[in-house]
């Protein structure tokens, strides 16, 4: 870490003086790095990362909620590194977002207006819920206007775009049959518009707030969205199902299953699978990022609960909650490495699934580094250790 900090082209007087108080310095670069590893970039890239949420001007971003229940803004609202505080004042210019604004009515609206035309093709647009559009989109306005025109004249002027949450991201509980309000994605109201604005999909209900914050920061930094999968999701985040790191995995290979809620298998842990558990259809990073840093005990798989594939296209507000998932998708664990590395007549298959353990095992580390953010410096504590 010491060579990291020589490496770094950040001023330590600057970094000081905006991260003097819950952050140090050193502390601050340590989550850049750990940002940057979770991505699955390379170590130095944390100092670039630092660099631009080091920039002077704080890059504008616009919040737009439509019809959502605030749960993603809780959720938001909930992480340590850095804290909403932190992001909305030294990290980001959060300048319209209806439940954090300080103001409200006519200067709310103003504010807006104000950051739309000093900001046209600069700002972040955040998109909070799915956009009712039958009836003229009648069914969600917010000063007067419905939400479906607010999105096409804030969304056809941004920068990107990002639909957080899975009601933004696929139409969510909104768009459950029989979808009287015709709640529709951003995206696909985008493609129906002819609108070219990027957009990046970080579904979930609601999604982990570090996985928005990740995608917020790789923009700020490289001032593009992160790798997308095909549909739209960063693939640093989605790029594999929960399925394969879930920690009951292991009883899964072993078929011990859970056959009711509170029977033997249940209450020793073991695979969910048989109670509905939607894990082995389901792209998320649930498993190895943790939700809100308080522990496994903070998602369904870790509560006995099976996985409701929330953030699954077709799968979450769609499936029936205790139907079997289907398991498109089993693979070994991505934490498994070949028997016999390098041997000849090794099935292809096993030796790509080696290639991803790196990356899985970098991930877990980057969440740990993560992890410890938000904590006062110990040097000489360290020291000693």
């Amino acid at each position: 870490m010491d060579e990291f900090h020589k490496k770094s082209d950040i001023s330590g007087d600057a970094l000081d003086k905006m991260l003097a108080g819950d952050v140090s310095r050193r502390n601050f670069l340590k989550f850049c790095t750990g940002v940057a590893v979770v991505m699955g970039l390379p170590f130095g890239m944390g100092a670039k990362i630092a660099e631009a949420v080091m920039n002077p001007k704080r890059p504008p971003v616009i919040w737009l909620s439509a019809q959502e229940c605030t749960g993603c803004t809780e959720s938001l609202l909930r992480t340590n590194h850095p804290t909403v505080d932190k992001l909305i004042l030294e990290l980001i210019s959060l300048d319209y977002h209806e439940t954090l604004n300080a103001g409200s009515g006519r200067q709310a609206e103003e504010a807006l207006r104000k950051s739309m035309q000093e900001n046209k093709g600069k700002y972040i647009l955040v998109v909070d819920g799915s956009i009712p559009v039958k009836d003229g989109g009648i069914y969600c306005k917010i000063g007067g206007k419905t939400a479906l025109s607010l999105l096409e004249e804030q969304g056809s002027q941004a920068a990107a775009v990002i639909a957080i949450g899975s009601c933004a991201s696929w139409g969510g509980v909104p768009s459950a049959d029989p979808n009287p309000t015709g709640a529709t994605p951003v995206h696909e109201v985008f493609r129906s518009k002819g609108i070219k604005t990027p957009v990046v999909n970080i579904p979930g209900c609601p999604p982990n707030g570090y996985n928005f914050l990740s995608t917020v920061l790789y923009f700020l930094t490289f001032k593009k969205l992160p790798e997308l999968d095909d549909q739209g999701r960063p693939k640093f985040a989605y790029g594999r199902i929960i399925h394969e790191n879930c920690e009951r995995r292991p009883h899964f290979d072993a078929g011990r299953f859970a056959m009711e809620f509170g029977d033997e298998g249940h209450r020793k842990g073991y695979c969910l699978y048989k109670l509905g558990c939607k894990g082995p259809e389901t792209f998320n990073n649930c498993p190895t990022l943790l939700y809100c840093d308080v522990g496994s005990g903070a998602w369904p798989v870790g509560t006995g609960h099976p996985c409701f594939g929330c953030s699954e296209k077709g799968v979450g507000f769609t499936a029936p909650l205790h139907s079997p998932s289907r398991p498109l998708y089993i693979t070994p664990p991505s934490f498994f490495t070949e028997i016999y590395p390098g041997k000849e007549g090794v099935s292809p298959g096993t030796k790509a699934l080696a290639a991803g353990v790196a990356g899985a095992a970098i991930g877990a580390a980057g969440a740990a580094i993560v992890a410890g953010l938000g904590k006062k410096d110990e040097d000489k504590k360290d020291k000693e250790e």
